[in-house]
């Protein structure tokens, strides 16, 4: 094999419910031996990608995966070779996971890996992997400032760890007095925030980063250091767009009609999964959803659900 042909495999992210990830140590005797990687491996001939995922999950693990879902596909080139890596997360299984090839398996926090080396290929799906599965988007607007702080709090304490702040109504002085009062109150519980709005502002006031709208992402030429980056995007272009620039994640809407763009044509599940397709960045469903659309949203390759109204349904 050459370093110009490309390996397509399937590759399991295996999800407990306090949010480790299943990792394997490769034996002695294969390329890479001792570095630390998600299990997996080749696509053979005539196999689909969640065949392949069931196969190598039984070869490696002696589990089943009994709720796979699709998410990221990357593509790295090692000197020996070029991969695609199918990713699927799992997040139930069948039979007691064990190391079948004599390598050594360990549960990690995707936020405090604590096993060296990792393959350079899935370290930045590390990253990906501490994005949670819901991203609030703020509602000042429409519920004023008292119930939405309140609302906000209460959200927290359930474990809301992803903010966007959008409030296209606000001045810039009002803009800024706002997101520093919702940084002030996320930050103490682990939650991230993020400004719809200028890079400076969101330095300044200690934001985590920057949400672009469409047209701010078509023109932007690198992203901001040092900050978080996402965006919103609604066709192809956007998409590829975001991907090639390295950003964060994106939002993909709308999914459903909604109250704020009742004009808009909803993708639909099937439109949102096919835009998808072998896409490398975490993407959130946004458009007229609520969190019992988790499940739908992971079947068709989205990492998340955003929302903007009913997230603060919590009180």
């Amino acid at each position: 094999m050459t370093a110009h042909e490309t390996v397509e495999a399937a590759v399991a992210v295996i999800l407990r419910e306090d949010g480790r990830v299943l990792l394997g140590q490769r034996p002695e005797g294969k390329l890479w031996a001792g570095w630390w990687e998600f299990p997996g491996g080749k696509i053979e001939d005539g196999e689909s990608p969640f065949h392949a995922l069931q196969r190598e999950l039984h070869e490696e693990l002696g589990i089943e995966a009994v709720e796979a879902y699709p998410w990221l596909t990357r593509t790295f080139a090692y000197p020996e070779r070029t991969v695609k890596l199918r990713f699927f997360t799992v997040r139930r299984w069948s039979g007691e996971p064990h190391g079948r090839e004599q390598q050594q398996l360990s549960w990690q926090s995707p936020s405090a890996v604590n096993v060296d080396p990792l393959l350079p290929a899935n370290a930045p799906v590390m990253e990906a992997l501490r994005l949670p599965p819901v991203y609030g988007i703020t509602n000042l607007q429409e519920m004023g400032e008292q119930r939405f702080f309140n609302t906000l709090e209460v959200a927290l304490d359930q474990g809301l760890r992803l903010i966007q702040v959008r409030e296209k109504h606000l001045d810039p002085v009002a803009l800024e007095a706002f997101t520093r009062r919702v940084v002030d109150m996320a930050h103490p519980c682990g939650a991230r925030v993020l400004l719809n709005g200028e890079e400076t502002m969101a330095r300044k006031v200690g934001a985590d980063g920057v949400h672009l709208s469409a047209a701010r992402l078509i023109a932007l030429t690198v992203k901001p250091e040092g900050l978080m980056c996402a965006a919103s995007c609604h066709h192809a272009e956007e998409l590829a767009r975001a991907a090639v620039l390295g950003l964060d994640f994106v939002l993909l809407s709308p999914v459903q009609r909604t109250l704020s763009h009742p004009e808009a044509e909803p993708l639909g599940w099937p439109g949102f999964n096919a835009m998808l397709n072998e896409y490398p960045l975490p993407v959130y469903a946004l458009g007229g959803l609520h969190a019992a659309d988790m499940v739908s949203a992971w079947k068709h390759g989205a990492h998340g659900i955003a929302m903007q109204r009913a997230v603060w349904s919590v009180v």
